[in-house]
């Protein structure tokens, strides 16, 4: 796999936040469903931005094409608190996806959120693993089949925070972050991990992202998200108001 960084990967742009959603629901139910060597993995993001998203895999005709027996599914990033709080990311999966399809229980991975947060990001590296089927990522083997990030004004993507440590890890699959403004310890997946995909895709919507993507496209390395890479292809998908100017 040639792999792709934030400037070459690809860019489309649709008119409105509604036309964005629905062909990347349309992308992932075709990459899904087209799929039939093994599972389909794909780490979702939280945030505000892709719950429309979420809430639309659930309706028809999306909710009875997906593949959910072979479909798993992680985070990319959590808060680190129980799943029934109200700003757990996964919680918000449950509410909007999960609870409303037929997925296996055994397929759901979320980031545990009780105990000490180093000891969860290291129970977490381990379930990643054990799915991979070894200890150490290969370049041409995926983990994920999809990786869907989302972009903060400030350049974050996952939690990967301007400034904090996190951005240093080369080894780790997950580590935490505690963010300078956020009231929460975070898990989130590191660098190498995110790389390890097949399709690395940002989700950005809204005018107050524009210069952000414009930022990050540039590899702007003040932004964290600047340094994202992906083994297969990195693609984005934006609003109209999203969009950088040409």
């Amino acid at each position: 796999m040639a792999g792709q960084d934030t400037r070459t990967g690809s860019v489309s742009v649709f008119a409105n936040r509604e036309d964005a959603t629905r062909h990347l629901a349309d992308w992932l139910l075709d990459l899904a469903t087209r799929k039939s060597d093994g599972p389909f993995s794909i780490a979702l993001s939280g945030g505000s931005t892709p719950q429309s998203l979420y809430s639309l895999m659930a309706t028809e005709p999306y909710a009875s094409r997906f593949p959910w027996g072979r479909m798993q599914f992680f985070l990319g990033d959590d808060r680190f608190l129980p799943h029934d709080h109200e700003d757990s990311n996964f919680g918000m999966m449950q509410r909007l996806l999960f609870s409303r399809v037929p997925v296996p229980a055994e397929n759901l991975h979320p980031m545990p959120g009780v105990g000490s947060a180093e000891d969860a990001a290291k129970a977490y590296e381990t379930r990643l693993k054990q799915f991979y089927g070894a200890d150490t990522l290969q370049a041409d083997r995926p983990l994920f089949d999809v990786n869907l990030l989302g972009l903060g004004a400030d350049g974050h993507t996952a939690s990967l925070f301007p400034g904090q440590p996190v951005l240093k890890e080369r080894t780790a699959w997950v580590a935490t972050c505690v963010p300078p403004v956020a009231p929460y310890t975070r898990l989130t997946l590191t660098y190498p991990a995110i790389h390890a995909s097949r399709h690395v895709v940002f989700l950005v919507e809204g005018a107050s992202k524009k210069d952000t993507v414009a930022k990050v496209r540039a590899q702007d390395p003040s932004c964290p998200a600047s340094a994202i890479t992906a083994m297969g292809d990195l693609r984005w998908v934006l609003d109209q108001a999203a969009a950088p100017d040409a």
